[in-house]
């Protein structure tokens, strides 16, 4: 594990890429004990602190913990793909809204990932699965139910046919598409949806999905997009011409 001293890039950020990249590259490997601070500092040649501020890093991203007592220390930890969800999101939501990225391109991305989904989780799912898909149904055909909780009920009504694939790589990768971008498309689409169309459609991909087939699951999240580009563009037309 080395750092370039000439470098402009702050000193604990680079012994924290350095340690990072050891892990990745399975020069480290999970539960093996970190050097101590005092040896890192002489390894990279820097003070105890600004080691100490770089393994903060590392552990504010889950990739190592400390224990204390006479066989503590720094560890590398397991990272689970629960544990990195929430940053995934926070990555999806801020690349989202500072590149500025159009609608359509969300929602082709969204649909496009989701659909790959669908057939594994038709032939997957499990009851749990099921159930959360229905419970969501039905209360978002609930009078009364705010728009904030019919999006949230709609973000956990396609979390859970996601999940339902059973592959912990896909829930990871489209946490982002779907907690990310599907919240910042029903931001601009409430205001026009029949929720008695979107439940109708809801209810279609889970009946699809309870038979196992992927096919019209698929389908009915293609008529569910084509829904919601309708419903932006409507939103879209009804803005420029205000």
């Amino acid at each position: 594990m080395k750092i370039d001293p000439n470098s402009s890039a702050d000193l604990s950020v680079q012994i924290a890429q350095s340690i990072k990249d050891a892990i990745i590259s399975g020069a480290l490997i999970v539960d093996e004990r970190l050097p101590s601070e005092s040896e890192l500092s002489e390894q990279f040649q820097v003070s105890r602190s600004t080691v100490r501020e770089a393994l903060k890093r590392l552990a504010a991203q889950s990739l190592i913990r400390t224990q204390r007592g006479a066989s503590g220390g720094a560890f590398v930890n397991r990272l689970s793909f629960e544990d990195a969800y929430s940053q995934q999101i926070t990555t999806s939501t801020l690349l989202l809204s500072m590149n500025a990225v159009s609608f359509d391109t969300a929602c082709e991305a969204r649909y496009a990932l989701e659909r790959a989904c669908a057939p594994l989780s038709a032939a997957r799912r499990s009851a749990d699965h099921l159930a959360t898909m229905r419970t969501e149904i039905f209360r978002q055909g609930q009078p009364g139910l705010t728009d904030v909780a019919f999006c949230a009920s709609d973000v956990a009504f396609h979390r859970a046919l996601v999940d339902g694939a059973g592959n912990p790589v896909l829930s990871y990768q489209l946490a982002g598409a779907v907690e990310a971008m599907q919240p910042l498309m029903n931001m601009i689409t409430f205001t026009a949806r029949d929720r008695e169309v979107i439940t109708g459609l809801h209810t279609r991909i889970a009946d699809a999905i309870e038979a196992g087939n992927g096919g019209a699951a698929t389908a009915g999240l293609q008529d569910l997009e084509n829904e919601t580009r309708k419903l932006a563009s409507d939103v879209f037309a009804a803005r420029a011409h205000k």
